[in-house]
């Protein structure tokens, strides 16, 4: 036997049970009435006897019903439990999955809450240490929450309302669902206690019981057996269309223009048809028609594109509008930046061919110095204000860059991993990527290059433009920026006579110009922490987004903010000082959380794993309707016992 709420039951005992004592102990307040002879008057005067103070109780039926009726209210409050389960006690651990996935509305109201109600069901039913217990002494449980970070929500413990308020704390989010932290954590604490080297206990280990709709990413990593795992399967439908891709550009040519693409995917049997809805600010722009294959070995798929002319910042919306189970992925975010003149540094000894070409560019400022002038700068604001969004360097290699974006001609910096082994002769380009946004519609087919360099890139470096004997332009993307490299002065080539010259500046400073800084990334998936750099250290920022709102976030003493809490999809905004603000977009984009059919079998390691084929059910009696009924049968006896004293 087992109690639920125990003190409730002891508390109302000590109240209630004197107090009906006490009743039969009150002497009762009577008129006094002289008469001839007691004879007739003998029951009064028993009664009188009784109910004198501090006489002891007769033997009276009417409270014997009445305390027997009190003790079963008393003990249906103290919520007694007798378990049906055999053996001796074991411990648990329940994982309860917490992805994208399980707010899936197909089964009511979510896939989660539907977990949580099974795991509930399933603490209520662990053995309590008991005189009418079947077992041998208590089971223990921890909870672990898990999506793609595992957090143990309660330790081992047998009080089951502990467990169920842990239960009840687990809160949906959108990451992905990976089981091998939770497994490596639940380890940890499952270690039977007290051992050390090869001394073993008699303890049995923890075994899991698993609540989950199976489509659990890092199956093939984890050892799982069947003998340990209990796995119950949440959900029933894979009704399904999700957005998987999506992205918002502005055109090179014309910043005015934008153009908007998304990649749709449709998971159930059946085509299906929706509408894609995109949205600018809040404020609808188009919607368009779509028809979307059934999925058969491989999921339907289909690709809708938009084109508008925005001018100014936005927060763009792709939405799906056919209802299905899952609403995570129905609609994506991008954030678009408002169109803007570049500020150009030209570092040089002098090099009119080239400032004469950057001129020629659309910039709002171009500000050209000498090698010494960049040095004398202050270095500190380059790197954090970064107050020129390209800075391009003629034939100069300084012994250390500040963050940001450039362009160099001739020379190779020495810190981003390129080497400079050796000089080539008269060189032609023997081919280079026109697709790449640096060379697209430039023609290199007639520069040569009386003299370059010959480079060695590291192994993330890429060529987009190659010599016979090796790379002549080339992109290396490092922390801290981004570097576009040529393998010559131009001055050594014909090129600046090209009308290829001025087109590849142009785009060159274009795509240069459109790199964020690292840190700014506005584009995230669920789980990757915002982060915004060189801020002032101490600076408070508040971050508003799904589910949180003017949260205050500080910035660390190197002039970081970070948030990483960034569970749900959406968009979120950082805020500090009097103007200043930053908005992010969080976006699920997951092919695996979006395919929500159940899995019935999961396989880790070769090892197959069944569904439970019934959801968990109770494995202990609730006693206390039993003693609800138990004590309205004695107030009926009690009733009758006392109208037939009455009669005379």
């Amino acid at each position: 036997m087992q109690w639920l709420t125990p003190l409730t039951g002891l508390y109302t005992a000590a109240v209630a049970v004197p107090a009906l004592l006490l009743l039969y102990f009150l002497k009762l307040k009577r008129r006094e009435q002289i008469v001839s002879s007691t004879f007739l008057w003998k029951r009064a005067v028993q009664d009188l006897q009784v109910n004198a103070p501090f006489q002891r109780l007769r033997r009276n039926l009417l409270l014997l019903l009445q305390l027997l009726m009190l003790a079963a209210i008393l003990a249906a409050l103290g919520g007694p439990l007798l378990s049906m389960k055999p053996g001796e006690a074991r411990r648990y651990v329940v994982l309860i999955d917490r992805s994208a996935s399980m707010g899936a509305a197909d089964v009511d109201p979510t896939r989660l809450q539907e977990a949580r109600r099974q795991a509930k069901i399933f603490v209520e039913s662990l053995r309590g240490g008991g005189m009418l217990s079947l077992g041998q002494g208590s089971d223990q449980a921890m909870v672990v929450a898990f999506d793609d970070h595992a957090d143990v929500m309660c330790s081992f413990t047998s009080d089951k309302r502990q467990l169920t308020l842990a239960i009840d704390a687990i809160e949906q989010s959108d990451g992905r669902s990976l089981l091998g932290e939770a497994l490596t954590v639940a380890q940890a604490f499952a270690q039977s206690p007290g051992v050390e080297g090869n001394i073993r206990t008699a303890e049995s280990p923890a075994k899991l019981v698993l609540f989950s709709d199976g489509r659990i990413a890092d199956l093939d990593e984890i050892v799982l057996s069947a003998d340990d795992v209990e796995y119950h399967c949440i959900g029933q439908s894979p009704d399904n269309i999700a957005i998987t891709a999506m992205q918002a550009r502005r055109s090179y040519e014309d910043p005015q223009e934008v153009a908007i693409f998304a990649s749709l995917v449709n998971y159930t049997a059946e085509q299906a048809s929706c509408d894609v809805q995109l949205s600018i600010d809040n404020d609808v722009k188009a919607v368009r028609s779509l028809t979307i294959a059934a999925a058969g070995d491989t999921p339907g798929s289909a690709v809708v594109n938009f084109t508008i002319r925005h001018g100014d910042a936005a927060v763009v919306e792709v939405r799906q509008l056919r209802a299905d189970a899952l609403a995570a992925d129905d609609a994506a975010w991008a954030i678009l930046p408002a169109p803007r003149r570049l500020s150009v540094l030209l570092v040089t000894q002098g090099n009119p061919a080239l400032q004469s070409a950057l001129a020629a560019c659309p910039l709002d400022r171009l500000d050209p110095c000498t090698p010494a002038g960049f040095e004398a700068m202050d270095q500190g604001v380059l790197d954090v204000r970064q107050p020129y969004d390209v800075i391009v360097l003629d034939n100069y290699a300084p012994p250390e860059l500040p963050r940001g974006r450039y362009l160099l001609f001739g020379a190779a910096p020495n810190d981003i991993g390129v080497s400079v082994t050796g000089r080539l002769d008269n060189e032609l380009i023997a081919d280079w990527r026109n697709q790449h946004p640096v060379l697209k519609y430039v023609n290199l087919g007639n520069l040569f290059a009386a003299g370059a360099n010959r480079m060695t890139l590291p192994r993330d470096g890429e060529i987009l433009a190659e010599f016979a004997s090796g790379p002549a332009i080339a992109l290396v993307r490092r922390p801290g920026g981004t570097f576009l490299l040529t393998a010559f002065d131009c001055l050594e080539t014909n090129w600046p006579f090209e009308p290829s010259f001025v087109l590849f500046c142009y785009n060159s400073l274009m795509f240069l110009g459109s790199q964020s800084a690292v840190g700014q990334d506005t584009h995230l998936r669920v789980g990757e922490p915002i982060q915004i750099e060189g801020v002032p250290a101490g600076t408070v920022a508040r971050v508003s987004g799904p589910g949180i709102d003017a949260l205050a976030v500080e910035a660390s003493p190197s002039g970081v903010l970070r948030y990483a809490a960034t569970a749900r999809a959406g968009v979120y905004r950082l805020t500090w000082g009097s103007d200043i603000q930053r908005l992010f977009a969080v976006n699920l984009l997951d092919d695996q959380e979006s395919r929500i059919e159940p899995v019935r079998e999961i396989t880790a390691k070769g090892q197959t794993i069944a569904a439970q084929p019934n959801v968990v059910t109770r494995a202990n009696i609730e006693l206390w309707p039993w003693l609800v009924a138990a004590a309205l049968m004695l107030a009926c006896v009690e009733w009758l016992v006392y109208n037939r004293k009455m009669r005379i």
